[in-house]
């Protein structure tokens, strides 16, 4: 296996496409510690530590701890993956979305762009709900529409930038980008994860 590995690394558009791949899950990671301005950190980190729910630690762990610090990729990739499901189940029951999907790829194309306005749409309205959720629980520093609107902003720009980086991953990197934003937001979970187990 090692020869194999010391062989793909000879040939350099293998080597440029890992190289490349590694610099974006860096960028992630680092996204995922850059704080959301305006957001009262302790108060959050409180409220995590009170919380046994299911559904947030789950949501928590997909975003690689993102989430309970609430930094600028805490939405991850998750309206990206919600608005794939739906234009799925929309080629269905649409005739127009169908007869683009088999137009090729052109009509690929087109479905991957409504793809992303979608992806957009959802960001927007989870990253409203969230800011003005924690806003109104008194988790934000001032819950005033300056900071709302901040808040809403970056993570929908948070949002965006990973469906961004997870589609160059697939065309300029190693495997599929969006499939590896997720495990590598997993996999940073792990040794946290071990730790609260052996405590």
């Amino acid at each position: 296996m090692l020869e194999t590995v010391r062989n793909a690394w000879r040939i350099e558009d293998i080597r440029k496409r890992i190289i490349f791949t590694f610099l974006m899950l860096l960028v992630i990671r680092f996204g995922s510690i850059l704080p959301i301005p305006g957001v009262d950190r302790e108060q959050i980190a409180a409220f995590f530590h009170h919380q046994s729910a299911d559904a947030l630690n789950f949501f928590n762990a997909i975003t690689g701890g993102a989430f309970m610090q609430m930094s600028v990729f805490a939405l991850n990739i998750t309206p990206y993956i919600t608005s794939s499901i739906i234009m799925q189940l929309l080629t269905i029951a649409i005739p127009k979305l169908e007869e683009m999907q088999k137009e090729g790829e052109e009509g690929r194309k087109k479905i991957a762009e409504i793809t992303r306005y979608l992806t957009v749409g959802l960001a927007l309205i989870e990253s409203s709900a969230m800011a003005i959720g924690f806003g109104r629980a008194g988790y934000l520093e001032d819950f005033n529409a300056i900071n709302v609107i901040t808040i809403i902003v970056t993570l929908t720009a948070g949002s965006a930038v990973l469906m961004w980086i997870g589609e160059r991953i697939t065309e300029k990197g190693v495997g599929n980008g969006i499939s590896i934003v997720l495990a590598i937001n997993i996999i940073s979970r792990i040794p946290h994860d071990l730790s609260l187990l052996y405590q």
